[in-house]
């Protein structure tokens, strides 16, 4: 499946592994790449020298292509983005903000830079600025979302860009990944589905939590304050979302999920961790290497296509 995704990237599939916080390591990165897709490493709040040690973990591991995620509201995103740019990567996402202060400098560095967008007028400005490709992300996704659905993001962003689309949100098997090309798309960017491979260092219980999830198991949490979150339900969200009723402060809200990610991904605390994941996790249930998901969702995605 050769796409112009596939060609620039110098990667088999057209599939990209979402640059998770706390769970895009190198590990899962590597075998992804592995796998014939693109592997990440997700920023998230690290420090620039975390992620220098994360990239060149990965590199001892693979020597396929991968790339790294910038969170551009991280408070290193600066240092992060001379990181990128001093160990030689070259390919960047970029989220939760606008990269515009990088671009330059990733461009001058030979760097492929892909943000991912919400929003149709934000991928136009993405492309004005030199943008290669962006991801269209759908608020069925897991984490920080948006307000437009896959189905009409992709069309939309499509239609108004030349640069190729990637399309992210509620893709977790083959029949996503071929509805997405029939959109527009030209490869996709899977999340939660890698959140439970055999190479995710993501502990037992979140994996499990997942596989048990039912189609009805994410909420949304943070509407009130302008920063929508998608996670599975459990007591904290409840919590959050009585405190969101009651007309509480941004700041109490935010205290109450403090640390809630790491607590859930690294601990396994389930109840009172923040258990991010995609409207997707009623469809997973099981664990498998990367290389037996991606394996799994081409040859689906080939059969369909074909028809």
């Amino acid at each position: 499946m050769n796409t112009r995704i596939t060609q620039m990237l110098g990667i088999e599939y057209p599939i990209i592994q979402g640059g998770m916080a706390w769970v895009a390591e190198h590990n899962l990165a590597a075998a992804v790449s592995e796998a014939g897709g693109l592997g990440l490493i997700g920023g998230a709040n690290a420090p620039g020298e975390v992620v220098r040690e994360e990239i060149r973990k990965a590199k001892a591991l693979t020597e396929k292509p991968f790339g790294v995620n910038v969170m551009l509201l991280s408070p290193y995103a600066e240092d992060v983005a001379r990181v990128v740019v001093e160990e030689g990567i070259k390919v960047v996402t970029t989220g939760a903000g606008n990269p515009e202060k990088y671009m330059d400098m990733w461009k001058e560095a030979g760097i492929k830079v892909i943000p991912v967008v919400a929003s149709v007028a934000l991928a136009r400005r993405m492309e004005k600025y030199g943008a290669d490709a962006v991801v269209a992300e759908g608020m069925e996704s897991g984490g920080h979302i948006g307000e437009a659905t896959t189905m009409t993001l992709v069309p939309q962003v499509k239609d108004v860009v030349s640069i190729p689309v990637i399309a992210a949100g509620g893709i977790g098997d083959g029949r996503g990944l071929a509805a997405a090309f029939m959109l527009g798309a030209e490869a996709v960017q899977v999340g939660t589905r890698f959140v439970v491979a055999k190479e995710s260092i993501v502990h037992e219980n979140y994996k499990q939590r997942l596989i048990k999830a039912k189609d009805i198991d994410s909420t949304v949490t943070g509407r009130s304050h302008g920063h929508p979150i998608r996670c599975l339900r459990n007591k904290m969200t409840r919590e959050y979302l009585k405190l969101e009723q009651e007309g509480k402060s941004f700041e109490e809200l935010e205290y109450l999920t403090l640390g809630a990610l790491r607590r859930a991904v690294q601990e396994g605390d389930v109840q009172e961790g923040t258990v991010m994941a995609g409207q997707i996790a009623g469809m997973i249930d099981k664990e498998l290497s990367c290389k037996e998901i991606i394996d799994e969702m081409m040859e689906q995605a080939e059969k369909l296509l074909k028809l």
